[in-house]
């Protein structure tokens, strides 16, 4: 279960709103001490926007990393199965080699 948040997504989206609308850009640091947010933490939201709108190549979009929390999800639990299964069958055939009489 993800952690909660700490900004709610009301403001998140007020502030990249306010960033991206602003001419010109103002800087990070300063329009996160307006909002009362981290600065970094503006930051990153800032990238992540511009990597959901395709303006940047070097982040994964929120759909692409729901995506890989998915796959790992999945991979995680057919690990998982797979070991059960290898046991299983260990057992199995430990058990065939006893002679019977």
């Amino acid at each position: 279960m993800p952690a909660p948040r700490k900004y709610p997504l009301e403001l998140r989206e007020r502030a990249v709103r306010m960033y991206r609308t602003a001419e010109p850009k103002p800087v990070i640091r300063r329009l996160a001490e307006e909002l009362g947010v981290h600065h970094e933490a503006l930051r990153n939201w800032i990238r992540q926007a511009e990597a959901d709108a395709g303006e940047r190549g070097d982040v994964l979009t929120t759909a692409e990393r729901e995506e890989l929390t998915a796959l790992r999800k999945e991979n995680a639990q057919l690990k998982r199965s797979n070991e059960i299964l290898k046991a299983a069958s260990w057992t199995t055939s430990r058990s065939g080699d006893s002679p019977t009489c």
